[in-house]
């Protein structure tokens, strides 16, 4: 990377720290067909996606609100319209709950009395 493109860069995003994550997720959406802003001369995707933050081709919004749906790990769900189909859903979920509960075999997870952490002598790995 041309030590030149980081300085304009910087100049865009202060924040090295998100300036990195805007070009990794620009040289993400290049890599899956995004349509490239400025000409590649056979520079590699973070290359280009550097180049394309310093000329101001790209919306830093439009790549930080990516970036962000990519992270989010909790998906919306489309809640239940009516009071009815609600009420359903809540009645089912003990008889599903009670139903697992007896399908699993109880399993004795419990450790042994009186052994600690501590009173474990571990091998000696530094030879």
């Amino acid at each position: 990377m041309a030590r030149v493109t980081v300085e304009d860069c910087v100049e865009k995003v202060p924040n090295r720290f998100d300036l990195v994550m805007l070009a990794a997720q620009r040289a993400r959406e290049i890599a899956t067909g995004a349509t490239l802003t400025i000409d590649r001369d056979r520079d590699k995707n973070p290359v280009v996606a550097l180049r394309e933050i310093a000329d101001e081709t790209v919306e830093l919004d439009n790549l930080e609100n990516g970036l962000i749906k990519g992270l989010q790990k909790q998906v919306d769900i489309e809640e239940p319209e009516d009071e009815a189909e609600l009420h359903e859903l809540l009645s089912a979920a003990p008889a599903a709950v009670e139903a697992e509960e007896s399908a699993a075999p109880a399993e004795d997870t419990e450790l042994p009395t009186g052994i600690r952490f501590e009173d474990v002598d571990l091998p000696n790995t530094e030879d």
